[in-house]
C-alpha cells in the first residue's frame, strides 16, 4: 500500500513534540517539498519553527498561525530552507538562527555545535553535521519520546540519498557526520525532505554502506578512464541511469568523490 503525499499548508503530526507543515515546493531534488517543522511541548502555547521553507506566502502564513512562533531554527543555507525566513521573521518577530551570520535575523546569533536551547518547552541540542554543506546542522530532541528524535535537515533524506554540494560539502565531513548521528542510537529520524523514519543508528549505517558503494565505483570508473578524468565523464558511467533533472546533483556529488579519492582534505 502506498501512504498519500501529505498535504501542503496542514499541520500534520511527526513526533510527540513535532509536526510540520509541507511547502508547495514539490521537485527532482525537494521531493514533495520542504517539511516546515514546529515544535512544541505538549500544553504550551509557543512553537519553534525549523526550516520556514521558501518565500511562499500562505506558507509562511500557516507557520504564523502554529505559534505564537518563539524562534526560528535553519539546518542549512539553501534556499529551499531558508528564503521565507526573513518574511516569516516579519510575521512573527522571531529571531532567527542559523549556522551562519547571513541567515540570522532579528537579532538572532549563529548557532554553535553543542548548544543546548531551550523554547516552546522543548530541549534542542544543536549538531554540526557539514557534509551536504558546510553549514548543515542537525537538531537532536532528547525529550521527544522514548528514543528522542533529530531533525536531519538535507543530511538524511526521508526518501532517496543526500547530494554532497562540492566544493561547499565533502565526502570527508560527510562521513564524520553519519558517524556523529550513527551514535544517536535508534532516534525518530525527522528529514527536510520525505516521509519521517525510524531508528537513526540503522538509517546512518544504510547512508554510509550506500557511499562507499558508490565510491568503489567511481574508483573503478577513474581506473577505466583515467586519472584526469572529469566529474561529468565519471557520472555518465556510474550515474548512467539518472535524468537530466538531477544530472548536476549527480555530478557534484562526483566531484566531491573524486576530491576524497585524490586525498585532498576536505575543507574545514
Amino acid at each position: 500500500m502506498v501512504t498519500p503525499a501529505p498535504a501542503p499548508g496542514r499541520l500534520q503530526r511527526s513526533s510527540a513534540l513535532t509536526g510540520f507543515i509541507l511547502a508547495p515546493n514539490p521537485g527532482p531534488m525537494s521531493l514533495e517539498g520542504t517539511n516546515s517543522y514546529v515544535l512544541r511541548a505538549p500544553g504550551n502555547p509557543g512553537a519553534v519553527v525549523v526550516d520556514p521553507g521558501p518565500l511562499d506566502e500562505p506558507h509562511l502564513q500557516a507557520l504564523a498561525a502554529a505559534g505564537p512562533v518563539e524562534l526560528i531554527l535553519i539546518t542549512h543555507r539553501h534556499a529551499d530552507h531558508t528564503a521565507g525566513s526573513a518574511r516569516l521573521h516579519a510575521l512573527t518577530g522571531a529571531p532567527v538562527r542559523a549556522a551562519g551570520a547571513v541567515h540570522c535575523h532579528g537579532g538572532g546569533t549563529p548557532l554553535e555545535d553543542g548548544e543546548v536551547l531551550s523554547a516552546a518547552g522543548v530541549e534542542i541540542r544543536v549538531l554540526a553535521t557539514p557534509g551536504h554543506t558546510s553549514d548543515s546542522l542537525c537538531f537532536h530532541l532528547p525529550g521527544d519520546g522514548f528514543l528522542g528524535a533529530v531533525l536531519t535537515g538535507d543530511t538524511i533524506l526521508g526518501r532517496g540519498t543526500t547530494m554532497l554540494d562540492y566544493p561547499d560539502g565533502t565526502l570527508g565531513s560527510y562521513l564524520a557526520s553519519l558517524d556523529r548521528l550513527e551514535a544517536l542510537g535508534p532516534a525518530t529520524v525527522l528529514p527536510a525532505h520525505g516521509p519521517v523514519l525510524p531508528s537513526l543508528e540503522e538509517i546512518a549505517r544504510a547512508y554510509r554502506s550506500h557511499r562507499l558503494e558508490r565510491l568503489e565505483q567511481i574508483r573503478a570508473a577513474v581506473d577505466r578512464l583515467g586519472r584526469d578524468a572529469s566529474a561529468g565523464d565519471v557520472a555518465a558511467v556510474v550515474y548512467s541511469d539518472v535524468g537530466p533533472s538531477v544530472r548536476r546533483a549527480a555530478e557534484t556529488s562526483v566531484a566531491a568523490q573524486l576530491h576524497y579519492l585524490r586525498g585532498v582534505p576536505p575543507q574545514q
